[in-house]
């Protein structure tokens, strides 16, 4: 399978719809992501290899990774450089996560792109290795994140049906909470002439929800305690704003604390009463963090176009 075209990391999502200030936050980046998949078999780092004496990229994976845990972010990139270039997809993901976020390298977001779109490009689900599936997930999910808005003063432009396609492949095929949560807000916002879809999208966040995104439980939350295009469940919806508020301990996620106070705020007490039965019902199994994404996952469906909206180009 060969995948072509422009994309972005959550630099921001869009504009219009009604939680378009509901900012998220990059998801995939960092230093933290960026080790914990380490390529290699050993807990015993090798003897430092020159590029110049790779036997393989494979090799040089297993150099950079140790590297970069050593804090050599010289010989890290370097070793890491040439397993990409012999196709490696983990050193790839790694260097364009190095990129997005500025850390070991000057932040770049045309070289974060070019890596991640190389992990798509060269994807082949015939020649899979599993060690690859949570960076290839997380390569797709960024390429389209960066499609979504584009890159100012670059060749990446503006794509939201192939950031569409690009989080329902990683959605659908690898179960990727991230995906599914930015699907969803695709259907609600009705983003590149797609119909809006809250029955849809709260469909994508209770996959999302059930894997403990705090983003996803929030909106899910929300909507199930207005009945916004879904049936008004307002016990639930506060449990699930419940749990979203227990798992945002990020800056970014002050939107979180806000709609969970929001709700709480205009639910009466026999709604919080309820909500303290499902949560005391499900905790501590749903008080967790995001997982990693893995194989499976729900069937996407294609999107409904509004007669009136003519095609994004």
């Amino acid at each position: 399978m060969v995948w072509a075209g422009a994309a972005r990391p959550i630099l921001k999502l869009m504009k219009c719809g009604p939680f378009a200030a509901l900012a998220t936050g990059l998801y995939l980046v960092g230093p933290t992501v960026g080790l914990a998949f380490d390529g290699s078999s050993g807990s015993n780092p090798p003897a430092k290899i020159s590029p110049q004496t790779f036997t393989s990229a494979q090799e040089a994976l297993r150099a950079g990774v140790n590297e970069l845990r050593a804090g050599d972010a010289q010989s890290s990139v370097q070793a890491l450089t040439y397993a990409a270039e012999g196709g490696e997809a983990l050193a790839r993901w790694k260097l364009g996560s190095m990129y997005a976020t500025g850390d070991v390298v000057p932040r770049d977001d045309v070289m974060a792109y070019k890596y991640f779109n190389q992990v798509v490009e060269s994807y082949d689900e015939d020649d899979l290795d599993t060690r690859d599936i949570a960076a290839i997930s997380r390569a797709f999910v960024a390429v389209g994140e960066y499609t979504l808005n584009g890159i100012p003063n670059s060749a990446i432009k503006p794509d939201s049906e192939r950031a569409f396609e690009m989080f329902q492949f990683a959605a659908t095929n690898f179960g990727d909470p991230q995906a599914q949560y930015l699907l969803a807000r695709m259907y609600i916002d009705g983003a590149a002439g797609f119909a809006k879809d809250k029955m849809r999208a709260a469909r994508w966040l209770s996959l999302a929800a059930e894997k403990g995104h705090a983003g996803a439980q929030a909106l899910l939350g929300h909507l199930l305690f207005q009945g916004d295009g879904v049936p008004r469940q307002r016990a639930r919806g506060l449990m699930f704003l419940s749990l979203a508020k227990s798992g945002a301990n990020n800056q970014k996620d002050a939107w979180i604390h806000d709609l969970q106070a929001k709700d709480y705020g205009a639910a009466s007490d026999e709604d919080r009463e309820a909500a303290a039965v499902y949560l005391s019902a499900r905790a501590p199994r749903d008080l967790v963090a995001v997982v990693p994404p893995r194989a499976g996952g729900a069937v996407a469906q294609a999107p409904k176009r509004s007669p009136a909206t003519p095609s994004a180009q």
